[in-house]
């Protein structure tokens, strides 16, 4: 993609680096090998059992499939960032409340990332080393040098990571094969029977619904990128079948071994050296994204700021969520994600083919779009009401928000759309 600095943050997307579909559908797919991804296939798969937790990984992925689809044609038509379109469709206040959503969102990411890598580092210690450190030490430490590497270097992490993710991806393969292996067949993984812990089917799908949310919403920071409509549908593959093989590689040795914790997996293989180095690489760099995303989004509400200060500022309040566990909520978090991005996709894909009719224009930014605000709100508060299931609509709260969002804001800008082109 772009080596300019900007990468074209408020501009559009010039012919010189547009790419194929096929690359950024492999940028797409790697970023779902990560210790949150992996922890988040096992713990589902000992939740539901091995049949249940396929047909959690298959509706998850069928819904956040479609509403890619839908977003990542206005990123290639309009060849801007989600950070601009949002600008058109909220307007240039709206928007800053939007990316704060974000912001805070990926901070929250990257203290759960934290947070499970001090633990992987801490059990890889413990088994391997026989040696015990502080995990809330191990935190603080991990954080810094992820800062560092933010704010200098991560570009040449990103390039390790590039490397290192097929590597790792491999390994995992390699991984299922042996743990298939040990099976008697591999039908007995569905005799599975989980412990009793309260987690249903509605309610994997849900989480694992949040957990990529945030792929709809910004789908269009890649497609912008590709030359098009096809291969930029295409390059939705990378979540389709990414995300979901990622689920699946460390569901099948979870089962198998009775453990969530993958250096614990990979310790039943007399493999936890190599695995934590690929994983704690391939961590490194997601996490070192996270912080980096989150600071952009922060910049843009005040451009005063310096991006090395909010780098600093945003790591410290990570930090800080992860020494307080933040961790423990990760299943919580990702609902709530699934209550209030999905009406943001509906919005900006209206206000793109309906509204601006596929036309977006720098120069006609408004300050304020107080239609899709209010679509955003009112569709956020009743899917509240849904998800703790005061009445229902769809059955499925994160489906609420993604309709209601469309038929709220369909409401109020009736008018505009019926309006005859120009």
């Amino acid at each position: 993609m772009s080596s300019t600095e900007d990468q074209y943050a408020t501009t559009k997307v010039q012919p010189k680096d547009f790419v194929s579909g096929w690359v950024v559908a492999l940028i797409i797919a790697s970023t779902g090998l990560s210790v949150s991804t992996l922890f988040l296939g096992s713990e589902i798969a000992l939740s539901l059992g091995f049949e249940k937790a396929l047909i959690a990984f298959g509706i998850s992925t069928l819904v956040l499939t479609l509403m890619c689809m839908a977003t990542t044609l206005i990123g290639n038509r309009s060849r801007l960032s989600t950070y601009m379109i949002l600008h058109f469709s909220f307007g240039e206040y709206g928007a800053k409340i939007v990316n704060f959503i974000f912001g805070v969102t990926l901070v929250g990411w990257f203290a759960v990332a934290l947070e499970l890598l001090a633990i992987a580092i801490f059990d890889t210690a413990a088994s391997t080393f026989s040696f015990s450190v502080s995990k809330e030490l191990i935190i603080i430490i991990t954080s810094l040098f992820i800062t560092i590497t933010t704010i200098y270097g991560i570009r040449s992490i990103e390039k390790v990571a590039n490397i290192s993710i097929p590597i790792l991806t491999a390994f995992l393969g390699y991984i299922f094969y042996l743990s298939v292996a040990e099976l008697e067949s591999f039908s007995s993984l569905f005799d599975f029977v989980p412990e009793e812990n309260g987690m249903t089917l509605f309610k994997a799908t849900s989480i694992l619904v949040g957990a990529a949310i945030l792929f709809p919403v910004l789908m269009a920071d890649f497609s912008r990128f590709v030359k098009t409509d096809k291969q930029s549908l295409a390059s939705v593959l990378g979540l389709t079948i990414g995300t979901p093989l990622a689920y699946f590689l460390s569901a099948v040795p979870s089962i198998q071994t009775g453990e969530v914790d993958i250096i614990k997996i990979m310790e039943e293989f007399n493999m936890v050296i190599p695995a934590f180095l690929l994983l704690f690489i391939s961590t490194w760099s997601t996490n070192a994204t996270n912080l980096y995303s989150a600071s952009l989004t922060f910049s843009t509400i005040n451009k005063k700021w310096t991006f090395k200060n909010v780098v600093i500022v945003s790591s410290i309040f990570g930090t800080l969520l992860a020494l307080f566990g933040f961790a423990t909520y990760l299943f919580e978090f990702l609902e709530f994600l699934g209550i209030l991005a999905p009406s943001i996709s509906s919005i900006y894909f209206i206000h793109f083919f309906w509204i601006k009719r596929q036309r977006y224009n720098l120069d006609e930014i408004a300050k304020w779009e107080p239609s899709a605000l209010i679509s955003w709100v009112l569709s956020s508060l009743i899917s509240v009401f849904t998800y703790l299931e005061v009445f229902q609509i769809t059955g499925a709260y994160f489906l609420d928000s993604f309709l209601l969002g469309a038929v709220i804001y369909l409401a109020f800008q009736w008018k505009a759309i019926f309006k005859p082109a120009q």
